[in-house]
């Protein structure tokens, strides 16, 4: 980006926390509830992700998923995840659990809109087979972003492929009318769960 395009991008940026926070912190106090009814431990979870130029943040989430959900190693989430309690399989659905990045966008380690950070392990695996997999990391992640809202949840090589595609033409593309479009459309996906076609940006 240029500084002019890196400062709309936090201008959006604020405008998101300052939307919100209201709701992001009514979603924390209920969570805490029915986390610890449903599967007792911590409120967030944390994990490493690596964000702009390769370096790595800590990512943090409500915590969907009970606690020995990757005891036989890292796996890729589902859209219907077994390893998700009731109350996290609603926020997940909902995306509810990943407002609380809000405090990641807070420090700079991510924008509201971007591709989503991916772990380390999962990268250098497609960094290996998939042509231009180091692109997306040219700008900072987000929550929400064009792939987001055009794709299923990735689970292998062939989702990051599909869902790379969207990432570079949005860095490729980008505009302040394309970054309205896509929280606009985030919103729509988030009450009506339909995927809008590439041609309608």
């Amino acid at each position: 980006y240029t500084t002019f395009q890196y400062c709309q991008k936090r201008f959006i940026d604020y405008i998101a926390l300052l939307t919100l926070v209201p709701i992001t912190l009514v979603a924390i106090g209920y969570s805490w509830y029915r986390i610890q009814k449903e599967s007792p431990g911590p409120l967030f979870f944390k994990q490493k992700r690596v964000g702009l130029s390769e370096k790595e943040f800590t990512c943090i989430k409500l915590r969907s998923m009970h606690l020995n959900a990757e005891e036989n190693g890292a796996q890729f989430a589902t859209k219907d995840d077994p390893r998700t309690f009731p109350w996290g399989a609603t926020i997940r659905k909902h995306k509810i659990d990943e407002l609380i990045q809000l405090w990641n966008v807070f420090k700079g380690e991510m924008h509201f809109v971007g591709p989503r950070p991916e772990r380390k392990i999962w990268i250098k695996e497609f960094e290996k087979s998939i042509p231009y997999y180091s692109q997306r990391h040219v700008v900072s992640p987000g929550i929400t972003g064009l792939a987001q809202i055009k794709y299923q949840y990735g689970a292998g090589k062939l989702d990051a492929q599909q869902k790379l595609m969207y990432d570079l033409y949005y860095i490729k593309n980008w505009s302040l009318s394309l970054e309205i479009k896509i929280i606009w459309k985030t919103a729509l996906f988030v009450l009506t769960k339909k995927r809008e076609d590439l041609s309608n940006f």
